[in-house]
């Protein structure tokens, strides 16, 4: 068999039939992304375990990429490379700790509360972000995304059975955690560098012009109770979803293979693995719409297929 052959290569942890796979590859993620950022700052305790554990300032760009070629790694790499990804973070995560400095509790950033919120508020932004842009996702196909979410979830640490696995799940979830959140001042830190992140001076007119609109955009999509924690009005969500529209085309107007280039080359790198076949697409997703698992598939007490779910190892 050849090597792009697709049954002689490993597919990684969701393949190219999954959603995952084919909405991971949109450029509208990196917004999202930056959606994810703003959000997961609500989170005091969980914040902390950012800014006390890094130079967060000094390495904030470095954090970003890391944080993308995770997510690149275990969405288009291999299985073993996602479980090799995993359980480095699960490694990093045992070793920290933060401090809470109103009660001078020290907490492991490994909780199952932390890491289930960054997940949710993950996984939630890039569902909201591509949704609103016009990336075809139905319903089914939406819920079916956050079942398959469930095995990132597994990756870092959490019981896949006490992660949402469905959109109805996912809003219960943030209702649920509403009272939580604040925004401290690690919150604010992490507003002010995606505002206005550190340069050289050269790069500076590129900051203004092009980040400053990417982080506004990421920022406006916030759901209205992060816009009042943080202390500014909310966008009318309508204008907003005309702007994510407006940005998702301009985005996906630039040729596939052209922004695939960028460093680290995940799906270029599952493409050559699996045959260009394997090349992520939205209208795949339109073509599967007919055939998806049932929506709710998830709620089953075994996770759907008492096969799929595996323990961090």
């Amino acid at each position: 068999m050849s090597r792009t052959d697709p049954h002689a290569a490993d597919p990684g942890l969701f393949g190219p039939d999954s959603v995952t796979w084919q909405m991971h590859g949109d450029p509208m993620m990196w917004i999202a992304g930056v959606r994810a950022l703003y959000l997961q700052a609500l989170h005091p305790r969980a914040v902390r375990g950012v800014t006390q554990n890094s130079d967060f300032r000094n390495d904030a760009w470095g954090r970003l990429l890391r944080t993308a070629n995770f997510v690149g790694t275990i969405s288009y790499g291999t299985t073993e490379a996602a479980e090799r990804a995993g359980a480095r973070v699960r490694r990093i995560h045992t070793r920290l700790a933060a401090t809470d400095p109103g009660t001078g509790e020290t907490y492991g950033v490994d909780e199952p509360e932390l890491l289930l919120w960054v997940h949710c508020a993950e996984v939630g932004s890039y569902l909201d972000v591509a949704r609103r842009s016009g990336f075809p996702l139905t319903d089914p196909q939406a819920d079916r995304y956050l079942d398959e979410q469930r095995e990132s979830a597994r990756l870092v640490g959490l019981d896949p059975g006490a992660v949402p696995a469905d959109t109805r799940q996912l809003a219960a979830y943030f209702e649920e955690v509403r009272h939580e959140l604040a925004a401290g001042p690690e919150a604010h830190d992490v507003d002010d560098f995606l505002r206005r992140p550190p340069v050289g001076a050269l790069l500076v007119p590129a900051r203004e012009l092009l980040w400053g609109r990417v982080a506004a955009l990421a920022y406006s999509a916030l759901p209205p109770y992060a816009h009042e924690l943080y202390g500014r009005s909310a966008p009318a969500p309508e204008r907003v979803t005309r702007r994510l529209t407006a940005a998702g085309r301009l985005l996906r107007s630039i040729p596939a293979r052209a922004r695939w280039q960028l460093p680290p080359g995940h799906i270029l790198k599952a493409m050559a693995r699996l045959g260009p076949e394997a090349r992520p697409s939205p209208y795949k997703l339109r073509r599967q719409a007919a055939i998806l698992d049932r929506p709710g598939r998830a709620r089953e007490s075994n996770g759907g297929d008492s096969t799929r779910w595996r323990k961090p190892g």
